[in-house]
């Protein structure tokens, strides 16, 4: 079987790192990946898509990359589920990176300006795997 996803967009938002409650670093992010045709109002759309990048391509990601960067991934697409508050079952899709390539140009700002890392505990449920 494969299962393999290469995608190249732009980041919805700045990666913020977490840690898992094993020190893990990870990050999601969402990219926006636009569509190779126009829909009939002559405008391209996009899908967005949810990427979970893992130990070192999280912190790097985290220090490189802003909002609209682009970027390539490379993984596999993993489906998954929780009960959420009100107990009702939630799915979630999304692409677990196994490489990303930062395709845009370096980020101007010098590393003073950068916000520091946001540090989150994630617990074991909320792990994909």
């Amino acid at each position: 079987m494969i299962n393999q996803v290469t995608l190249v967009g732009r980041l919805t938002r700045d990666p913020e790192l977490r840690k898992t409650s094993d020190g893990l670093p990870v990050t999601t992010v969402t990219l926006a990946v636009s569509r190779q045709f126009r829909n009939q109002h002559g405008e391209i759309e996009a899908d967005f898509v949810q990427c979970t990048l893992w130990k070192k391509s999280a912190e790097n990601t985290v220090q490189y990359c802003r909002k609209g960067s682009v970027v390539g991934v490379t993984g596999r697409l993993q489906t998954r589920h929780y009960d959420n508050k009100e107990g009702k079952r939630v799915y979630v899709t999304e692409v677990v990176a196994e490489t990303i390539r930062f395709l845009g140009a370096k980020p101007t700002y010098t590393p003073a300006e950068s916000p520091p890392p946001v540090t989150v505990t994630v617990t074991k449920e909320e792990l994909p795997f």
